[in-house]
């Protein structure tokens, strides 16, 4: 005759065993569910690294933070070309290049912020990064007449609290969907391949002022993407107006 304690005992164990594997899977569903996954996609913060256009726009961009050797070069250049920019400038190098900088806002350049000392963002809290883009922005301001509404993280770092914190400022993130390499010292031919095979309408590309090779290869790109009936617009240009949302790849498309 069966114990029916001892069976009792067993089919707990059964039962107990039978629900963690139970918990288990329901745990491992609710983390990967695409539902789920969807939804905390889209709470994510992203700065804009690309535009959906129906035109051919493209922006070209260019990081200032160190030296200033090309700075004028790139300006003639993009002046011989009838082309204006966007450069994103550190609040301590508009200090210490005050003169380029008033150079590229006369030239018709956007002026942007870059940070004020191109520290991590993301090891700064709101407050601390509040206080930096205010400062940066007071710089800019001084010399150009006008107050930054752009800003580019240094590094190209961020987090849910940085793109929040600069949005709550009143400005727009803005990353980069074609990345030159010059700053890795790339040759002109390497630079120009780079960008060309990258650029489609829409997208905002990233030099900077000081990069070996960048005043070879600009000339070659600019003529290229106008032969190919690019229009080249400043960043602030190329974003959309109304009503957008910025998509899981960074992408500011219209509703």
């Amino acid at each position: 005759m069966i114990n029916f304690h001892r069976f009792l005992a067993r089919y707990r164990k059964v039962l107990s065993g039978f629900g963690m594997l139970l918990l288990v899977a329901l745990i491992f569903w609710t983390v990967n569910s695409p539902v789920i996954v969807g939804a905390s996609a889209t709470q994510r913060q992203l700065p804009v690294y690309s535009v959906q256009r129906s035109d051919r726009s493209v922006a070209l961009s260019f990081d200032a933070g160190w030296g200033n050797e090309d700075t004028q070069t790139l300006i003639d250049i993009l002046g011989e070309h009838e082309v204006q920019t966007t450069f994103f400038v550190v609040g301590d190098w508009a200090e210490k290049y005050p003169e380029s900088v008033r150079a590229l806002a006369e030239a018709g350049h956007e002026v942007m912020s870059h940070s004020s000392h191109h520290d991590h963002f993301s090891a700064l809290s709101t407050e601390q990064i509040r206080a930096d883009l205010t400062s940066c922005g007071e710089k800019i301001e001084a010399l150009t007449g006008v107050t930054p509404r752009l800003f580019r993280c240094p590094y190209g770092e961020y987090d849910d609290h940085v793109i929040t914190a600069v949005r709550d400022l009143g400005m727009e993130p803005i990353q980069w969907s074609v990345d030159s390499l010059d700053w890795k010292g790339l040759s002109a031919a390497e630079i120009t391949e780079r960008v060309l095979n990258g650029v489609q309408p829409g997208s905002i590309v990233l030099f900077h002022n000081a990069a070996k090779h960048t005043p070879e290869a600009l000339p070659g790109i600019l003529d290229a993407l106008q032969a190919k009936g690019y229009q080249i617009v400043p960043v602030s240009q190329l974003l959309l107006a109304g009503d957008t949302f910025i998509d899981s790849t960074g992408c500011q498309c219209p509703r």
